[in-house]
């Protein structure tokens, strides 16, 4: 089996280049939606993020406001690292799990963990390879306007609090094994995620990895 990790900076394109990856045949996990099953009320991430971050950051029905907390976190006073070490240990945990649970069904597998901060956690020697997704900084705004549905100023303004946690673009791309520029058309990126997973079939015996 091969580990892959995938990343890139924030509205970079991460999750669109996995689910090329999922269409040929690869498994995916991303650790953003493992982190928000994480925080549901009643685990035990949930009572600790409330505990050192308070209840301010509750909605009415007692779910964590992710916005708030995301404020709280990038804020005047930084306190992302707090954050992180809280979730990071208990979503990497899960991650492996789900990696070794993957192996032992599909020794041919290709499983990729999708997440935003694998060199920034230090977590890269979990996996046998490195995909850095990237685009071109004003992408960056305008996608997540446009996902988040948002103004770009304000769009901005948080790619700039986001990158600012960050490793730089550059830094990553010198840390990866392949890097996929999802600057052009969606074809250019299927493209690229085509000649990826072809390299990576040829290190798993030549045969593409059994469909998920």
């Amino acid at each position: 089996m091969i580990k892959l990790g995938l990343t890139g900076g924030i509205a970079s394109g991460k999750s669109v280049v996995g689910e090329m990856f999922v269409k040929l045949g690869a498994h995916l996990l991303q650790s953003d939606a493992i982190a928000h099953w994480l925080m549901e009320p009643g685990r035990p991430v949930y009572e600790e993020v409330i505990r050192n971050f308070g209840t301010g950051i509750l909605n009415s029905d007692g779910t964590i406001n992710r916005p708030k907390l995301a404020e709280v976190a990038f804020g005047a006073s930084p306190r992302v690292k707090e954050l992180n070490a809280i979730v990071h240990p208990a979503v990497i945990a899960h991650e492996n799990e789900w990696m070794k649970d993957i192996g032992a069904r599909d020794p041919n597998a290709i499983a990729i963990v999708e997440a935003a901060l694998i060199l920034e956690a230090g977590t890269v020697d979990r996996f046998d390879y490195l995909v850095v997704v990237t685009c071109r900084p004003e992408q960056r705004v305008e996608r997540l306007a446009r996902r988040l549905g948002i103004s770009e100023d304000a769009a901005l303004a948080e790619v700039t609090r986001r990158m600012a946690a960050q490793i730089s673009d550059e830094e990553k791309i010198k840390a990866a094994d392949f890097v996929i520029d999802n600057s052009g058309s969606l074809e250019d990126t299927e493209r690229q995620v085509r000649g990826v997973f072809s390299a990576l079939v040829s290190h798993t015996g030549g045969s593409a990895p059994s469909k998920p």
